[in-house]
């Protein structure tokens, strides 16, 4: 948890910088009072083709050479060599930055970056759904998606990398039209771009160190279903209530 008192730096993933940006309540309450939200199931399905992209795109990295899907989409680039790349990856590690001003340590996992012919990086993230629809980035929850990759973005950036502002989803969904399951399920790959505008991150680190350490809890998010369901049901809870 957040110590206002403590002079070491405090880590702050990606994940919870997001978490302040949907709902500055329940960000108080998860870092500064310990009171996480309750956790939502593995998406392991994801999580597999999460994994065999990376194990698919570091194939062609290793060789030095695009993706053929990259080739396909004609992008000068191939799959970023570095020697941190791994640890970029990690969970809990990712890449770092000591943001001295509120000496919060920012870190977020990035799934791939890829390399241009200008020596920029893209920051490339892999997802997966499985609708009938063309997959795309055009809803509002997706924002999400987006403010990830900004991040990221300004992670490497304060890295002193020279970073793109072009990123890329790389985007499988599975088929629902096919006659049987077969034990197979089958996937269409489309990379979609998308142009990123990270000027609003050091902003929000710094809203979000002061939301720490206030002494009384913020406002909540206008759609916060966590904090929705919360002051519904104290509404009708009663200590006269018999204990279930």
């Amino acid at each position: 948890m957040f110590d206002p008192k403590a002079e070491e730096p405090f880590r702050l993933s990606r994940s919870k910088l997001e978490l302040f940006l949907q709902c500055p309540r329940c960000f108080y309450l998860d870092r500064r009072l310990g009171v996480g939200q309750p956790p939502g199931f593995p998406f392991n399905l994801n999580s597999a083709v999460d994994h065999l992209l990376k194990k698919e795109f570091d194939a062609h990295r290793a060789k030095g050479e695009p993706h053929p899907l990259m080739s396909a989409y004609g992008l000068k680039a191939i799959p970023f060599q570095h020697p941190k790349l791994n640890e970029w990856r990690e969970n809990f590690v990712g890449i770092q930055f000591h943001h001295r001003p509120t000496n919060l340590i920012i870190t977020g996992a990035v799934d791939d970056v890829w390399f241009n012919e200008r020596e920029e990086l893209h920051v490339v993230d892999y997802k997966a759904t499985a609708k009938d629809s063309e997959v795309n980035l055009d809803a509002e929850w997706q924002r999400g998606y987006k403010n990830q990759v900004e991040i990221y973005q300004w992670l490497l950036r304060q890295n002193s990398f020279k970073v793109s502002d072009r990123a890329y989803f790389v985007y499988a969904n599975g088929r629902r039209d096919a006659a049987a399951f077969d034990a197979r399920l089958e996937f269409e790959v489309k990379i979609i771009p998308y142009d990123g505008d990270a000027a609003w991150v050091e902003g929000k680190i710094v809203e979000a160190k002061n939301c720490l350490m206030a002494r009384d809890l913020p406002a909540s998010g206008p759609d916060c279903d966590f904090c929705t369901y919360r002051a519904a049901a104290a509404k009708l809870e009663s200590p006269q209530l018999p204990m279930l």
